[in-house]
């Protein structure tokens, strides 16, 4: 029996990844939440330039993967994280699941974006916005700054991702309490607005599809989302989407990527780091997956006209990263106790 149940376990591991170890190459291990379309395409590069490695990669939300990482960590099966907010690359340092790696290219990222301890780095940078139906609203009535979301003009015209299982959502919400503790001393200027939000939200949609069609509707035409993916819904699925950077100041959210502790395979996985970070790589994933490179030595010309027009350097908020990281779990579940619904 004890030989049947080993079976089965295997079997489940293996439907877990995209495939098995295969003709004896060496298995490398990718935990993302990149989507199969970018996974899958980086995985035929790699291995093209590298027919010894074998990529195997688990694509899941990104709360899931640290949560992972931790049961695993006296037995580590990923060899590599790529891609999640960098506020839960900071806990996972924290907790002493990643490896230090300084990538040939480190001195390109500044140093908002990228750990202290080189445990992690940016890759990818993810503007913030107020978006809107254009078929309804413009970027003149549109609400162009945090403040005008809570007036009574607003009410009942609100779609939100559900902030409980949106990375998105949860870091917006936390920069908003973190700025009120900035300026105040104390976050219940930022409590007062998130309860504003709330009474003006019509619906929080369970997935980020449902959002996208209540939005495309006339009755909630507001939401707060980030920028590349508005405007690859408005690009690839023809949505009327538009939107306006906060006057303010806007969050602007680092995606990161790192080796995890104890690997089984870090040389293999020190390559991965370098092909998906390359200047080549990052050219594409921002023309095929809207990803905005982290790394300052890209040619701005090389990078798609969206990117180009895309002028929010000097509206990005500077926000306490490290007592988001720290704060935002507690945040939410006060958030999600006390708020939500109680209009």
């Amino acid at each position: 029996m004890k030989i049947f149940f080993k079976v089965i376990l295997l079997v489940v591991l293996c439907i877990g990844f995209s495939s098995c170890s295969k003709n004896n190459k060496r298995k490398l291990v990718v935990y993302s939440p990149h989507g199969k379309e970018m996974l899958g395409e980086f995985e035929k590069q790699f291995e093209a330039k590298n027919p010894e490695i074998d990529v195997q990669w688990l694509d899941m939300g990104s709360q899931e993967i640290i949560d992972r990482i931790k049961t695993e960590k006296d037995n580590p099966q990923a060899d590599i994280w790529w891609g999640a907010p960098a506020t839960l690359f900071m806990r996972a340092d924290k907790m002493g699941l990643l490896e230090k790696y300084t990538p040939t290219w480190a001195s390109s990222v500044t140093a908002a974006h990228k750990g202290k301890n080189d445990t992690w780095y940016g890759t990818f940078l993810t503007p913030e916005v107020i978006s809107f139906n254009n078929k309804v609203l413009n970027n003149t009535n549109a609400p162009q700054d945090w403040a005008d979301l809570v007036q009574p003009v607003w009410k009942d015209k609100i779609v939100l991702r559900n902030p409980m299982a949106s990375g998105t959502l949860r870091v917006i919400f936390s920069a908003i309490i973190s700025m009120s503790v900035k300026a105040n001393g104390s976050e219940d200027k930022g409590w007062e607005w998130l309860k504003g939000l709330d009474a003006n939200t019509k619906d929080y949609s369970a997935d980020a599809t449902q959002m996208y069609l209540k939005l495309g509707g006339d009755q909630e035409p507001v939401t707060l989302w980030n920028m590349p993916d508005i405007i690859l819904q408005a690009n690839a699925y023809q949505y009327p989407f538009g939107y306006i950077f906060p006057k303010s100041g806007t969050v602007v959210l680092t995606d990161g990527i790192a080796l995890v502790k104890g690997s089984k395979n870090s040389e293999d996985a020190k390559k991965f780091y370098e092909f998906v970070t390359s200047n080549e790589a990052l050219k594409v994933q921002a023309e095929k997956f809207y990803r905005i490179p982290a790394r300052t030595d890209i040619a701005k010309e090389s990078l798609p006209d969206w990117i180009k027009k895309a002028d929010y350097k000097e509206l990005e908020l500077e926000l306490d990263w490290e007592m988001i990281s720290e704060k935002e779990g507690d945040w939410m579940k006060k958030w999600d106790a006390e708020i939500k619904g109680k209009k």
